[in-house]
């Protein structure tokens, strides 16, 4: 009995070599597997070529006429001629006022002035008969020019309290009603002329700099306008001026770009932003893809002639999509990891990879560049 135990414990131990050595066997395969899964790496180039940046500017839209409809006499507001929000016409009339004391003070004027009429009428009888001199004349004279004067004046006021549209536009709403005392200046309504759109926005001093310095042709002063929607305004814009002085709290200038607006969509007041494009020749071109941050600073993985990764330190000067346009850190020559950065190490080998040309490269990727 002591015999067959012993022999039965030799046979459990071969069986637990035999299986560990196949167990041992099967991993080293897996792990040989997973090594030779691990993607290549993929290497290109930076790339140089004229580019298209375009920038986003907070706008604030403003109507190319909007002014404030306001009372140059006191009185009642007897009659309104028009409704919140309606579109008038140059000429329309808006506003009567009844005037207190325009009526009467217009029709003493007129009395008094046909009382000085009648007497220099009769003083000019009176001189070309020599009974009085000429310059009782010219007295009589002046003193009907005055009265004349004053019936004109009268006039002028109570004109003035029949308010009409200066210019086509889009009315606000009533700020007093009828039968409302008006007085001298009180505001009544403004009146926007919506037909062409001023869109002003801030530009940074370096920026500005940048965009002076270069003769922009016709079509960079070409602007588009997003609106708060999100969408692309469907009218194209024009930078047609811009202001003489900058913020110095701000460090900007305003531009102005002028937004022809047919259906009336664009109305004062209203925000959106303006994109604005300019050409950087000869930029130096780098993926996003290809790049990682430390401590905010931009970082490329290159492999040098002795096939060593490197990183190396970029400095970015301008975004565009899928791209950095950058001034420093790598040149066209070097030698980029584009894909497989996630087990490229510094100081590793690079081992076997595949090349592509930056321009085969680069051709999935979202570039605007001329």
């Amino acid at each position: 009995m002591e015999i067959l135990h012993i022999a039965s414990r030799k046979t459990l131990m071969c069986v637990g070599l035999v299986a560990s050595i196949i167990t041992s066997s099967c991993h080293h395969k897996e792990v040989e597997h997973v090594q030779e899964e691990q993607p290549q790496l993929i290497l290109t180039n930076p790339l140089r070529r004229d580019t298209l940046v375009t920038r986003e500017y907070v706008c604030q839209i403003r109507s190319c006429r909007n002014i404030e409809m306001r009372a140059l006499e006191r009185g009642y507001l007897e009659q309104v001629f028009v409704k919140e929000g309606q579109l008038v016409k140059e000429g329309d009339p808006m506003f009567k006022i009844l005037p207190l004391v325009y009526q009467a003070e217009l029709k003493s004027a007129e009395a008094e002035a046909q009382v000085t009429k009648v007497e220099y009428e009769n003083t000019k009888r009176l001189t070309d008969s020599k009974v009085v001199s000429d310059k009782e004349l010219a007295m009589s004279k002046a003193k009907w020019d005055q009265k004349v004067a004053e019936v004109n004046l009268a006039q002028a006021h109570l004109g003035f309290t029949n308010i009409s549209a200066p210019f086509p536009g889009l009315m606000d709403r009533l700020r007093l009603r009828n039968g409302s005392l008006v007085d001298e200046g009180d505001l009544l309504t403004t009146l926007s002329d919506n037909s062409e759109m001023w869109v002003y926005f801030n530009v940074p001093e370096a920026e500005y700099l940048d965009y002076m310095s270069v003769v922009q042709p016709e079509e960079r002063k070409k602007v588009e306008l997003l609106m708060a929607n999100g969408k692309v305004f469907n009218q194209a814009g024009r930078v047609n001026v811009i202001e003489a002085e900058f913020n110095n709290q701000t460090g900007t200038i305003p531009f102005r770009a002028d937004f022809p607006n047919p259906d009336r969509l664009l109305r004062h007041g209203e925000t959106g932003n303006i994109r604005m494009t300019k050409m950087v020749k000869g930029a130096l071109l780098v993926p996003q893809k290809c790049t990682f941050e430390l401590l905010d600073h931009h970082y490329v993985f290159v492999v040098g002639k002795d096939n060593i990764i490197k990183q190396e330190r970029i400095h970015v000067v301008e975004e565009v999509e899928d791209l950095f346009i950058i001034s420093s850190g790598v040149t066209t020559e070097d030698k980029i990891i584009f894909e497989g950065m996630r087990q490229a190490r510094d100081g590793d080998k690079a081992g076997d990879y595949k090349f592509e040309e930056s321009e085969k490269a680069f051709k999935d990727l979202k570039l605007k560049a001329e």
